[in-house]
């Protein structure tokens, strides 16, 4: 098997890490990960990106000359083993894929440095995870953001990306936490209007949805909150894995 020359064994190990945490949860039990019939379609020779948070971050290295399919640039989480999946499932593609995720941020630092960070690229599909910081940080006391603030900054980010990359393929992913760690009560019901609003856009775009939040509330039942994210927010290995393989579902159709 022809293997991408930045993808280094370790990543490569981690398609078949996927394979095995979501074969110990029977399958279908956590439903269609896509909100609609709306598909991806791969091609040969495709660049995909990944961006977000923390989350999609992951410790990546390389911050500023990424590369692509590489370990160092593509971090530990979701976005490293969906890669990795892809590319040692359908070599033939010769994908090149990115993560450009930075810890902490919000819709809005998103947009600052979109030109760079995602633009530039010319990516062929986007993939976007982003909106528990936008909640989290003004919790803290740090941020005075509302859901209609991060709707409608998520909004004009999407369209600014369509009018730059009008054959760009969205996917759109539910921003999640888990009833454990930092995530208390204080967290809902308004947390609950946050996923509506990465819903609404999605719909509004005709983007693909990934609903993660509603992957983990059935997750929960084959295994407790901290399983899968022991801080409430931050996936364990257990939990990207279950990420990138309903990432995979959604994308492949």
């Amino acid at each position: 098997m022809h293997i991408s020359p930045g993808i280094s064994r370790r990543a490569m190990l981690a398609g078949s890490i996927i394979t095995g945490i979501s074969s110990s949860i029977p399958k279908n039990a956590l439903g269609n990960p896509t909100s609609s019939s709306r598909k991806v379609n791969l091609r040969s020779g495709m660049t995909v990106l990944f961006q977000g948070d923390s989350i999609t971050d992951a410790g990546r290295q390389n911050r500023q000359k990424p590369k692509p399919n590489d370990q160092n640039s593509m971090g530990n989480g979701y976005a490293c083993m969906a890669a990795s999946s892809l590319l040692t499932q359908k070599p033939d593609l010769q994908l090149s894929i990115y993560n450009r995720g930075i810890s902490g941020n919000k819709v809005h630092q998103l947009d600052a440095r979109w030109q760079s960070d995602c633009l530039d690229h010319k990516p062929d599909i986007l993939s976007i995870l982003i909106g528990v910081n936008d909640i989290w940080h003004g919790l803290k006391g740090k941020y005075d953001g509302t859901v209609q603030r991060y709707e409608n900054d998520y909004r004009g980010l999407i369209s600014r990306t369509r009018k730059a990359l009008p054959n760009v393929q969205l996917v759109i992913c539910e921003p999640f936490v888990l009833r454990c760690g930092a995530v208390t009560e204080k967290w809902f019901p308004e947390f609950e209007r946050y996923r509506a609003s990465a819903r609404k856009v999605a719909d509004e775009q005709g983007s693909l949805f990934v609903p993660f939040h509603e992957m983990f509330e059935q997750a929960i039942q084959f295994a407790p909150p901290h399983h899968w994210a022991k801080d409430g927010v931050h996936p364990t290995p257990y939990g990207a894995a279950l990420m990138a393989d309903h990432w995979l579902q959604a994308v492949r159709g």
